[in-house]
């Protein structure tokens, strides 16, 4: 067959006419590669038929016979119906029920040949299955589908499991004994991985003595050399790229000596912990080196990634060069700048805030002063990436809660200079397979540890009908000298969802509840400048409790807040919960965090809420929201470098997108790529993965 099969539109496969090719394309399906490379989602072993006769109550177990008779059943129940079948083979009869599955009446129809495949029940009227599997087999008694191990597709449109079997024995069967190959042959060789076209075969089709438990594991040698291909194609064109930016020098060169490492030790306030000290190790090498620095610094909430990042900037302003400070929000903006020039007070450098709310006169001087390079760092918004704002020797940029910014945003800040150190940080855990697909081109370091004298925060996961428990515990922290969050998911009330609503509830609170206290509502649809007034009152203690939607989940450090009730805990995200709980528990007394929940809860929500429960380590906390909420809703929306993968799964294959990801950066930082590879990563690599919109 020709060599170029893998790329034939499937319209040209035997059997497929224009419907099943629209249907395959909707699915994404448009090749024989696309095709081939749709893996099965599960197998079952139908190479040894079991005889009626020897079926036993609580196994699992296929058959082969003729249905013998059917029956659709009307109940009382209205709309339900039942539908019985009985299947024979030459040792006995099985009845099989089907539950609210009228259709099945035009399928199965008697005198057909057909498999069933599940649970073998046992009630008073004897063995039965209950909602089995089934498929017709009248057209096909060759083995494709019974007498061995049977992969199963996703149903596609009017594309069958038992079509898509067919469509791809019949392209396996065309497909040339060696097949092009991406895959170096060193790599193939060191890692003993199959050769594609045996991998194809054995993934589809596997061996009758292959275990069906591995199988469906996705863990035999040809599935994980499919998997293991998808990951490093991937990989590969990140490194490349990583590799082509970086190819040019800065043009600035940077030192370390005892008089930066002085300047830097007079401005710590404490001393750092041993991940501080790594992550900051780290990204000086690499502001040392003479390519630019793309690194990502993940820490945990109080986790002290900014004396980090502040080091770091020493490093830069001492051998002459600006520093750009960027923050999602006006209210971490203000934050940074004043933490950041109290801690640079006695220094010779200068440090300025930029934010939209800025007054024009103001901005105007600023913006001189930028250019001009009398001022070292400047601390700020989006305000910062606009036409108007012009650098005299910009060499670092810190980008805090980066997943906030837009790609198109922090390359224009990374513009602003002339080839700067990139610096991201984030208080989002980021689980260490995400961090190798959105973030593939960083560096990345953690600071897994926290400040000394930080109490671990207890929480509580508590039913609504506790609640009066919960305002006392308030009430006992209040008096103590401490201050409240309550977080609530909506701003106003909604007839359609009974939650209660942030404006009512402070309402409610201040007036019923804690009248002898002060209590103050913050959320989003409020002003800049009415935000910034409720925070400041809040910091300064003027504010007892503070009533709030999630606009608290980044940037507000008040150390006296040690009570974080969450309302209707079960609606929010974990990494959300985990955000919010990191408001509280930053001074240096015990902090509580509740976690209300409205009954019924589903089965997910209480997973979250134990896994909270369970663990303070923000670490930890991502890796169970990935499991539980799956790559694409890790930050509350798909993010747009996630990759759209055909064979891999980014929580199962986890440990194959680490081998990949190292094979990946060795082979492009050994001697770059050619050939096919560099062909596959200059012309397909953004439409394979779906990344158009990325870089």
């Amino acid at each position: 067959m020709r060599d170029d099969l893998l790329s034939t539109p499937l319209q040209f496969l035997k059997g497929v006419g224009p419907r099943k090719a629209a249907d395959l394309a909707r699915a994404g399906l448009l090749t024989v590669e696309d095709l081939l490379y749709r893996l099965p989602f599960r197998y079952e072993d139908r190479s040894k038929m079991q005889p009626i006769v020897s079926l036993r109550p609580g196994n699992k177990a296929a058959v082969l016979g003729e249905i013998k008779s059917c029956k659709l059943s009307i109940t009382r129940r209205r709309g339900f119906k039942i539908f019985n079948a009985v299947i024979g083979d030459a040792s006995g009869a099985i009845r099989c029920t089907w539950m609210n599955q009228a259709y099945l009446a035009d399928i199965l129809v008697p005198h057909q040949q057909v498999v069933i495949f599940g649970d073998v029940k046992l009630d008073s009227s004897g063995l039965h299955f209950m909602n089995p599997e089934y498929e017709l087999v009248t057209d096909d008694l060759t083995g494709l589908h019974t007498g061995r191990v049977v992969p199963f597709y996703e149903k596609t449109g009017t594309v069958t499991p038992n079509m898509q079997r067919k469509l791809v024995r019949q392209a396996l069967d065309e497909l040339p004994a060696e097949i092009p190959d991406l895959l170096p042959a060193d790599i193939r060789e060191r890692l003993h991985l199959l050769p594609r076209r045996a991998a194809n075969e054995a993934t589809h089709f596997p061996p009758n003595d292959a275990a069906v438990d591995e199988l469906n594991a996705f863990r035999t040698p040809a599935q994980r050399r499919m998997i293991f291909e998808e990951f490093f194609l991937y990989q590969v064109g990140h490194a490349w790229r990583r590799h082509a930016t970086s190819a040019d020098p800065k043009p600035f060169v940077l030192k370390v000596d005892d008089r930066i490492r002085s300047s830097a030790a007079k401005i710590l306030p404490f001393k750092l912990t041993p991940g501080q000290r790594q992550a900051l190790k780290e990204i000086v090498e690499d502001m040392l080196e003479p390519q630019p620095m793309h690194r990502l610094l993940q820490g945990d909430v109080g986790a002290g990634k900014t004396i980090v990042a502040l080091l770091a900037a020493i490093v830069a302003m001492e051998n002459g060069l600006q520093v750009a400070f960027m923050a999602p929000t006006e209210i971490l903006a203000s934050q940074h700048y004043g933490n950041i020039a109290r801690l640079l007070s006695q220094s010779r450098f200068r440090v300025d805030l930029l934010t939209g709310s800025t007054p024009p006169l103001h901005k105007h001087t600023l913006y001189a002063h930028i250019e001009r390079g009398t001022t070292n760092l400047i601390v700020g918004t989006h305000a910062l990436v606009q036409e108007s704002t012009t650098f005299h020797k910009l060499g670092l940029v810190v980008i805090d809660e980066q997943h906030r910014f837009g790609v198109a945003q922090r390359a224009a800040l990374r513009g602003k200079g002339l080839r700067p150190d990139v610096l991201l940080m984030t208080a989002t855990p980021i689980p260490r397979t995400l961090a190798l697909t959105d973030y593939s081109e960083l560096d990345v370091s953690k600071i897994p540890d926290l400040p000394p004298g930080r109490t671990p925060i207890r929480t509580w996961v508590k039913p609504e009908s506790r609640r009066d428990e919960i305002y006392q515990l308030i009430r006992d922290q209040l008096d103590a000298g401490r201050q409240a969050y309550i977080i609530y998911p909506l701003v106003e009330g909604s007839e359609k969802i009974d939650l209660k609503s942030a404006t009512e509830m402070a309402d409610h609170l201040q007036a019923e509840i804690f009248p002898a206290y002060r209590v103050a509502l913050l959320h989003g649809r409020m002003k800049q400048d009415a935000k910034d007034r409720v925070m400041s009152a809040f910091a300064a203690g003027q504010i007892h409790i503070l009533v709030s939607t999630t606009v608290v989940e980044v940037g507000v450090d008040v150390a006296n807040a040690s009570v974080m009730v969450v309302e209707h805990a079960e609606r929010f995200g974990l990494s959300q919960l985990h955000q919010l709980r990191g408001r509280v528990g930053r001074g240096q007394w015990e902090s509580h965090c509740v976690l209300l929940y409205q009954s019924p809860w589903t089965d997910d929500a209480r997973e979250r809420l134990k896994a909270l429960a369970d663990s303070n380590d923000g670490f930890v906390i991502a890796e169970r929201d990935l499991e539980l909420r799956g790559p694409g809703d890790f930050f509350g929306t798909r993010q747009s470098g996630l990759p759209t993968l055909r064979t891999g799964d980014l929580v199962r294959d986890r440990d194959v997108m680490e081998d990949a990801h190292r094979e990946a950066r060795r082979i492009v930082e050994q001697g770059g790529l050619s050939g096919e590879l560099l062909q596959f990563v200059l012309e397909r690599w953004q439409q394979q993965f779906g990344l158009i919109e990325v870089g």
